[in-house]
């Protein structure tokens, strides 16, 4: 049975080519094999966003997907590193919020609150986001922190622009 709190939200990003794939490429393979592990997925618009933290990278592709996941969001976060890694992502190698082929976060996981030392639901840094914020407002608008319940559209209303640009619907 589906349940709600099975509700995954997973922001995606990519900013570097990975083989002969570009990162849109990256971008809709990687949904293709998410669709494997979560069912009834539906993905937001991409949108087109300039880094935030470390300047000299390309601009990011970003989405989100959301779907539901019957098993633990640990397992999910063990199935998100090997897509990841699929794609050439090696985080042994690569400069903290840097540039990367393929990155997936756990946005959310129905109104769960993880807090350990490898995962941590909501993304800790999802309301400092606005390219994360968008795509997840655009597949459930409306969404809340499950820590303030604060609705994610009020948070997002509070965000300076970022750059961020919406490029295409799905």
């Amino acid at each position: 049975m589906v349940h709600l709190n099975n509700l995954v939200i997973l922001g995606l990003g990519s900013n570097k080519p990975w083989g002969s794939l570009n990162c849109y490429e990256i971008l809709k393979q990687a949904i293709t094999i998410l669709g494997e592990n979560l069912s009834e997925i539906k993905q937001a618009s991409i949108y087109k966003s300039e880094p935030l933290l470390i300047m000299d990278q390309d601009p990011f592709l970003n989405t989100a997907v959301s779907g539901f996941f019957s098993r633990s969001p640990e397992e999910l976060l063990a199935e998100i590193h090997q897509i990841e890694a699929r794609f050439g992502r090696d985080r042994a190698k690569e400069r903290r919020w840097g540039e990367r082929s393929l990155d997936i976060d756990i946005l959310l996981f129905g109104s769960q609150i993880v807090n350990s030392p490898v995962l941590q639901i909501p993304h800790p840094r999802l309301e400092e986001r606005r390219f994360a914020l968008e795509p997840l407002l655009e597949l459930n608008p409306y969404a809340y922190s499950p820590l303030t319940n604060v609705s994610y559209f009020v948070i997002l209303s509070r965000l300076q622009n970022q750059k961020v640009r919406r490029l295409k619907v799905k």
